[in-house]
């Protein structure tokens, strides 16, 4: 009798759960949403097109000095702003300090430095 009574407790408390799995992707599901406009106005676009070429030269700027920039600063966060480096241990400092330094570069290239060099695989 005991034995019945665990399994239809169990059942319910699957229930309980799977049902709660359900809320939860119908929230996240309403959270979620995608939205993609077509952007036409040429003053919008000459804005994205200065902030790419700012982002363009600063990842440039780290291509060209990686090789010190990863070895002198694993596991931390970097940021470049106006081609120059700023270091922290968290990417909000790290914004921070490139945003003080150069306010007017909104092409910022973010990136944490892992603490270990390994190999790593990247695909598509």
């Amino acid at each position: 009798m005991q034995e019945g009574c665990f399994k239809q407790y169990r059942k319910i408390q699957w229930q309980q759960q799977r049902a709660l799995a359900e809320e939860e992707c119908r929230v996240y599901e309403k959270k979620a949403s995608l939205v993609m406009e077509e952007v036409t106005d040429p003053e919008e676009l000459a804005k994205a097109r200065a902030q790419r070429e700012r982002f363009d030269r600063n990842a440039t700027w780290l291509q060209a000095h990686a090789a010190e920039v990863y070895i002198r600063h694993r596991g931390k966060c970097i940021c470049i702003a106006g081609q120059e480096l700023f270091v922290a241990d968290t990417p909000e400092e790290a914004i921070a300090q490139a945003k003080t330094a150069h306010p007017e570069d909104t092409g910022r290239f973010l990136r944490y430095i892992p603490r270990e060099k390994l190999p790593r695989i990247y695909a598509h």
